[in-house]
C-alpha cells in the first residue's frame, strides 16, 4: 500500500496537469475564434449585399406607415369628443343649420359623415342613410389605404430577401467553382449575404403583418363607434318637418325639365300648349 500510493499520486498529478495544459491550449482558440466571428451590426448589415438598401427603405416605411396609423385610428382622431359633445348640442337645439356649418368647418372622419346626413334631411329618411353609408365607405376607404401599404411590405421584403439570398448563393457556387474546397474562408462573405438578407427580409416582413393587422381592427372599431354616435344622434328624427328643406346651401342643379318651361310660357302667350313627345325611359 505505501508503495502505491506515490503512483498515484503520480498519476492523479499528470492528469491535473494533462488537463490544465489542454485547458490552457483550447482557451487561446476560443478567444481567437470569438474575436473572428463578433461582428458589429453596421458590419453584419453590410455583408447583407445591396438588397439592404430597398430593405432598409421598407423599415423607414413600416415604422412611418405604423405611427401614423395608430395615430388616424385613434377613437380622439376619428371622433373628437369635442365635436361629439358639440353636434349634440345643436341636435338637442334643433340647430341643424349649425350643426352642418360646424361639421363643414371641423373635418374629421365624424363631422364628414354627419355633414353628409344633415345636407340630405330634407330628401327623406331613405336618401339620408344612404349618403352616410356611401361617406362612410369613403372615410373607411381613406384610413385603409396607408394601412394596407403595411400589408404590401409584409408580402414585398421577405420576396427582395429571397432575390438577396438567390444572389448570395450564386455568388457562393461561382467562388466555389472557382477556389474549390479548399479555401472555405472565401464563401464566408457570400454565405453571410444569404442568411443576413434572408433573415434582414422576415424581421420587416413579421413586424409589418402584426402591425397591418392590428390597425386593421382599430379602424373597423373607430368606424364602428361613429355609428354608434349617428344613431343615437339621428334616433326619432322628425322628418315629417323637414321635408324638402335645403340645409346645406349648396348649389342644386337638378331643374324642371326644359319641355316643362318652354310649355308654361307658351300657354301664358296664348299659344297653345305645344304637343311635347318623350320616349319611354326618358
Amino acid at each position: 500500500m505505501n508503495i502505491r500510493r506515490p503512483h498515484l499520486l503520480l498519476l492523479l498529478t499528470a492528469f491535473l496537469c494533462l488537463g490544465t495544459a489542454i485547458a490552457s491550449a483550447e482557451e487561446p482558440a476560443k478567444k481567437d475564434a470569438q474575436a473572428a466571428h463578433s461582428k458589429s451590426l453596421l458590419e453584419t448589415l453590410v455583408e447583407g449585399g445591396w438588397v439592404m438598401f430597398p430593405i432598409g427603405i421598407m423599415s423607414i416605411l413600416t415604422v412611418y406607415l405604423s405611427t401614423d396609423g395608430i395615430r388616424n385610428t385613434s377613437i380622439k382622431k376619428t371622433s373628437p369628443p369635442a365635436y361629439e359633445a358639440e353636434v349634440k348640442r345643436l341636435f338637442q337645439q334643433g340647430d341643424y343649420v349649425g350643426a352642418y356649418t360646424f361639421c363643414r368647418d371641423n373635418k374629421s372622419p365624424l363631422t364628414n359623415v354627419l355633414r353628409v346626413g344633415i345636407s340630405l334631411l330634407g330628401d327623406g329618411k331613405t336618401m339620408m342613410e344612404e349618403g352616410m353609408i356611401s361617406e362612410m365607405h369613403k372615410e373607411s376607404a381613406s384610413m385603409g389605404t396607408q394601412i394596407n401599404y403595411l400589408s404590401v411590405i409584409g408580402v414585398v421584403t421577405p420576396m427582395i430577401g429571397l432575390l438577396g439570398t438567390v444572389t448570395g448563393m450564386i455568388k457562393a457556387f461561382s467562388t466555389l467553382g472557382a477556389s474549390g474546397i479548399g479555401d472555405p474562408s472565401s464563401l464566408s462573405g457570400a454565405i453571410g449575404e444569404v442568411l443576413v438578407a434572408t433573415a434582414s427580409g422576415l424581421v420587416i416582413a413579421i413586424p409589418a403583418f402584426g402591425m397591418f393587422y392590428f390597425l386593421r381592427s382599430r379602424s373597423t372599431t373607430a368606424m364602428h363607434h361613429i355609428q354608434d354616435i349617428i344613431n343615437v344622434l339621428f334616433r326619432k328624427m322628425p322628418y315629417e318637418y323637414l321635408q324638402g328643406v335645403h340645409i346645406s346651401g349648396e348649389e342644386i342643379y337638378a331643374s324642371t325639365p326644359n319641355w316643362l318651361v318652354v310649355a308654361t310660357e307658351d300657354v301664358e302667350n296664348g299659344e297653345g300648349t305645344p304637343a311635347v313627345e318623350v320616349s319611354e325611359g326618358q
